[in-house]
């Protein structure tokens, strides 16, 4: 029935849920007149969702992101662009 073998990757479907998920709190950080970069980078040093604002969800959106996960992808981002 089936002759090729399906892929399946659960780290490209992480990583476009990380994006979305981060595109989302950088878009209510910048509504809401924050710097989305230095409140991101302020959140993955401390780890004080404070640096979040509760706008759109984006506080509760951060804390289900993991921090080595998060800064993993940023880093492959960044030496892959």
């Amino acid at each position: 029935m089936y002759e090729q073998t399906m892929e399946f990757s659960v780290q490209k479907d992480k990583e476009a849920e990380l994006k979305k998920n981060l595109t989302v709190i950088y878009d209510a950080l910048k509504e809401k007149g924050y710097n989305p970069i230095n409140q991101i980078v302020g959140y993955i040093l401390s780890e004080d969702p404070t640096y979040i604002t509760t706008y759109n969800n984006a506080r509760s959106l951060i804390r289900h992101i993991d921090r080595d996960e998060l800064l993993q992808a940023l880093v492959k981002a960044y030496l892959e662009s």
